[in-house]
């Protein structure tokens, strides 16, 4: 009955993980629809300040039932600053002095980062079912991705842009990982919305500085703007994060790590729905074989670790 039980919470976290992997490949799309009117800080500013009005009274009701002191929160300052803030900031500064093809790519250094830092900070360790669905996931992003690699340039015109965007995908694997190490003493909603408290506290002064006046433009803002920014809010920083942050506490870093390959399998098909773009043979293989990836990573390497625990269990019992 526990071994039931245990499988039945890794499934449902999966099913969360997978879920969140969907909403977070719609946001190339929504920040596609908004473009044209917003701005780059704007458009991470202005959902996530909704979001953050939207959980306050979920938070400060929690806060209140809890024996956690304002100074128990002040961690998540250090993982906005180190984390949270330089994986939005800078992807988005990075991207405007680079090329969309460059990110892409870049980003790709997501799930390594954080393996990485899952290795140091976790003492997380991989086994041959993770390698293998890496080495699996890898070879379906370069199926995805091999028109953006033709297109991609390093030259010194982009090279301000390029560090920006890497620097960005070190302080989300840090992020990531850092939540992880945490999730036992916090809930779902309080480290979303901490988070997002310090990030738009640290924000805020960019948003006015550069783009002071966007908001005597919200009254233009049309229908396509109006609808991008909500999916933005609701999905990227309201619900996304919650389920992802329930499902971290059930799995590994490395196996969520490892899911991120997810976000182009469901991205092409949501931008060839939404915005006309066209997917080919080898988009569609390239998404078969991250399935497969994700497959062995959530059901091998869940017998593989399953089988482990209860050997040591034997061997402690003995």
């Amino acid at each position: 009955m526990l071994i039931l039980n245990r499988m039945n919470k890794t499934l449902a976290s999966w099913i969360l993980l997978i879920t969140c992997n969907m909403m977070w490949s719609l946001q190339f799309t929504c920040i596609k629809l908004v473009q044209d009117q917003v701005s780059p800080y704007f458009t991470v500013w202005g959902p996530m300040i909704i979001a953050t009005l939207m959980l306050s009274p979920f938070a400060i009701k929690d806060f209140n039932k809890s024996k956690k002191s304002i100074r128990d929160f002040l961690l998540f300052g250090h993982l906005a600053i180190f984390g949270a803030f330089p994986s939005q900031v800078l992807m988005t500064t990075g991207t405007q002095y680079s090329l969309a093809s460059n990110a892409s790519i870049i980003t790709l250094s997501l799930p390594v980062f954080s393996i990485l830092f899952a290795f140091l900070i976790l003492k997380e360790r991989m086994n041959i079912s993770r390698w293998i669905s890496i080495i699996v996931a890898l070879l379906g992003v370069i199926l995805i991705s091999t028109g953006d690699i033709k297109q991609l340039r390093f030259s010194s015109n982009y090279a301000i842009g390029n560090i920006l965007i890497f620097i960005a995908i070190i302080g989300n694997s840090y992020y990531n990982v850092g939540c992880k190490k945490i999730s036992d003493r916090y809930t779902a909603l309080e480290m979303v919305f901490y988070t997002y408290l310090f990030v738009v506290i640290l924000l805020t002064p960019f948003v006015l500085y550069h783009n002071g006046d966007i908001f005597s433009k919200i009254p233009s803002f049309t229908l396509q703007t109006w609808s991008g920014l909500a999916l933005l809010t609701f999905f990227q920083n309201f619900l996304s994060m919650i389920l992802f942050f329930k499902a971290l506490k059930s799995l590994e870093a490395i196996q969520v790590a490892i899911s991120n390959y997810l976000i182009p399998l469901f991205g092409l098909p949501i931008a060839a729905f939404w915005l006309g773009e066209k997917l080919n043979f080898q988009a569609i293989g390239g998404g078969i074989l991250i399935l497969i990836s994700t497959l062995l990573i959530s059901i091998v390497d869940y017998k593989i670790n399953n089988q482990s625990k209860e050997l040591l269990v034997k061997q402690h019992g003995k």
